[in-house]
């Protein structure tokens, strides 16, 4: 389990030590941990459901003829339109994107360090559009980077995207998998915060926020299901009412009781309720 514990780390070594412009920039480059570190002073921020995506918002690029190539959120090309550009570059071409885009993830660190989110998340997006579109791991890091620059931002709405896509490509990425669960958690949806927590103690029993938060979690999800049935019920009384009400009837006239057993309910017609 240590060992699946550490990938994340032992990945982004391999990754960062291809080439030897790297391995020099690596030495004044942001590592994942002190990535985690900022974004974690992050955590008590609020999300705004009416908030600006920002960086998010969808540009458009205009082309040749007054042509014009729609892109997805942040300036990224789709990944069709990714594996259509494929289609015409050789392997060494190929090679050399997937070098380019580990360089644009460096840069985009340093930039993410020094305090400049928004311009780092158009780094990795450009790392975003050479990546090889078969290169997941390396794909899932720079939307996992990405994702900790907009929750420095309060994107979190957006952030919550690219950890989606990231754990997508690499679903044991536990690195993002618990950034998503505590955004989920700061969105106010429990039950999705803990699906992760979940994956993440399957992956790696010995991460303590995995364990803490299926001790934690359940009691909140079911204090609040049971105010959701109580404000449903108390709706549907009302309705009720409402419909019976022309009839001389309400819903006092009606007893329901519950079957201990099979947890079944039935309903009992009083003409005369006290």
């Amino acid at each position: 389990m240590a060992d699946k514990a550490n990938s994340d780390d032992e990945f982004h070594d391999a990754l960062t030590g291809e080439t030897t412009c790297e391995k020099e920039a690596t030495k004044s480059q942001l590592n994942e941990k002190e990535i985690d570190e900022i974004v974690e002073k992050q955590s008590t921020l609020q999300l705004d459901d009416d908030e600006e995506e920002g960086a998010a918002a969808a540009t458009v690029a205009s082309g040749g003829d007054g042509d014009q190539e729609v892109k997805q959120p942040d300036g990224e090309i789709s990944l069709e339109e990714l594996r259509e550009l494929e289609k015409h570059l050789s392997v060494e071409e190929l090679a050399a994107n997937k070098e380019k885009a580990a360089k644009l993830k460096l840069e985009g660190n340093e930039l993410f360090k020094n305090d400049n989110a928004q311009r780092a998340i158009e780094i990795y997006t450009e790392g975003l559009n050479v990546c090889p579109s078969d290169s997941s791991k390396e794909r899932a890091v720079l939307y996992g980077n990405r994702a900790a620059a907009k929750i420095k931002l309060e994107s979190n709405k957006s952030a919550i995207d690219d950890c989606t896509k990231a754990i997508e490509l690499w679903p044991e990425y536990v690195r993002v998998l618990l950034r998503r669960a505590k955004l989920y958690e700061q969105d106010d949806k429990p039950d999705e915060a803990l699906e992760d927590y979940k994956k993440v103690y399957e992956i790696d029993p010995g991460q303590p926020e995995a364990r803490e938060a299926q001790v934690r979690l359940p009691p909140i999800i079911n204090e609040r299901n049971e105010k959701l049935k109580t404000e449903m019920m108390a709706n549907l009384k009302d309705l009720g009412n409402m419909i019976l009400k022309p009839f001389g009837l309400s819903t006092q006239n009606f007893q329901m009781n519950q079957d201990p057993n099979t947890g079944s309910y039935s309903f009992n017609f009083n003409q005369n309720p006290s």
